[in-house]
Order: C-alpha cells, then sequence, then structure tokens
C-alpha cells in the first residue's frame, strides 16, 4: 500500500493527493540544479600516485580535472632540448630552478595545478623550504607543447591561467610549423601573444637577463 510519510493512505486518496499536488504546482517552474564536484590539488596527488593512473597527466583548472594520454616522442624531444638550454645558462648564472612535467600551483589556491612541459623558476619567488609535491607557485616561465590531438586556441587558454595566477611568460611550441608563440598579459588582463619563427630568438630579460635562444635550434632535434 502506498505511504505519505509512515501513513498508509488508499488509492481514492492517492489519487485526490496527486490532483491537489498538481494544483498547488501549476505555474510553477522548476531548475534541476546539478552540483559539480570540485577537485583540489591534494585530490590529483593522491591520483598522480595510484599506479593506475601512471600513464595519465592530470591537471586541475578552477576544481575541474583535465586528463590527458602520456606524450609521444615529438613532445619529449622538444621538451628536452629546451629544458637543456635553460639548464646550461642557469649552471652559469645559478638564479633558479628549471623543471620538466613538475606541477605548479598559485600560493594560497588550492584547485589549480598545471604541469608545464618545461618551466623556469627564479630561486626568489621560490618557498624557503623545497617539496616534494606541487610547487605552491607558478613559474616565471612556462613552456607547453602542442601535441597533434590539440589546439592552439586551448594552448591559450590555458596561457592565460599561467599569467593570471602569476607566471610572467609562456611559450607554446608549435612543431608543425616550426613557430613559437609568446604569450605574456598587458595591464595584467589583456593577453598578447607574438609569434616568433625559426629565424627569430626567444628571451626573456626581466626572467633570465641575458639569456637567447634561436627557435631555430629548438626544432633542429626533429630534423
Amino acid at each position: 500500500m502506498p505511504y505519505i510519510g509512515n501513513e498508509p493512505f488508499s488509492l481514492d486518496e492517492q489519487s485526490r493527493y496527486h490532483d491537489d499536488l498538481d494544483k498547488d504546482l501549476t505555474g510553477v517552474q522548476f531548475t534541476m540544479i546539478l552540483e559539480k564536484q570540485l577537485y583540489t590539488i591534494d585530490d590529483v596527488w593522491e591520483m598522480a600516485q595510484d599506479p593506475d593512473n601512471e600513464n595519465i597527466f592530470i591537471e586541475l583548472i578552477d576544481g575541474e580535472l583535465i586528463t590527458m594520454t602520456r606524450p609521444g616522442n615529438t613532445h619529449g624531444l622538444l621538451a628536452t632540448d629546451i629544458a637543456l638550454y635553460l639548464r646550461l645558462f642557469n649552471m652559469e648564472h645559478n638564479i633558479g630552478q628549471v623543471t620538466v612535467e613538475s606541477g605548479y600551483h598559485p600560493p594560497g589556491y588550492r584547485f589549480t595545478v598545471l604541469g608545464p612541459v618545461v618551466a623556469f623558476t627564479r630561486y626568489d619567488r621560490m618557498p624557503e623550504r623545497q617539496t616534494d609535491k606541487f610547487v605552491p607557485v607558478m613559474p616565471d616561465l612556462a613552456v607547453e607543447v602542442l601535441s597533434p590531438s590539440g589546439t592552439m586556441a586551448e594552448l591559450r587558454a590555458k596561457a592565460e591561467v599561467y599569467l593570471l595566477n602569476g607566471s610572467s611568460v609562456v611559450w607554446l611550441v608549435q612543431p608543425d610549423k616550426e613557430v613559437v608563440e609568446v604569450c605574456r598579459l598587458i595591464d595584467g588582463t589583456q593577453l598578447q601573444i607574438e609569434s616568433v619563427d625559426r629565424d627569430g630568438k626567444l628571451s626573456c630579460e626581466d626572467i633570465l637577463p641575458g639569456f637567447e635562444l634561436n627557435v631555430s635550434d629548438i626544432f633542429v632535434v626533429l630534423r
């Protein structure tokens, strides 16, 4: 027998109940609100330690998970060489750290973590104590490489996340065109993009004074 609360009621009573309910709800519009789960950097760290996820790269933007498969050979070759050029310069000047595929998140904000292909961060912006987990500051320089399945629109949106959260410059590397887009923010809000082809040079005077990298040198490894 049907129930309302804890009391059973007859089919006739059930019919009258629904008739009254229909009258009460006439003209009322209902909106179903689905709550999206917001993940934190702690969730991402835990997922990254799971052996089942060893071939998955996980990032987080404003609480939303982004998963990617492990990158291919071109990605790895470019990442290695760019990191090498930065590392060689830094070995002479010792002004920061160079990382590959490490996680970074904005200080005090636990809903975004990104893993730049290559990153450089000055020591004067690093926490006093090193951490084994994600770095609690966005890198000064972040480098991303366009994957065969990705789009430049996606990378530019990601560059903006870096820049709005503390990075100074982002390099977006396009292997197929042998071009690097240099992204910065103007007045802290407007994304500025400069396209540098293989005949040009990359520099970061405000971050790496004296550093220059020929764009053509980045892509030699692909030939």
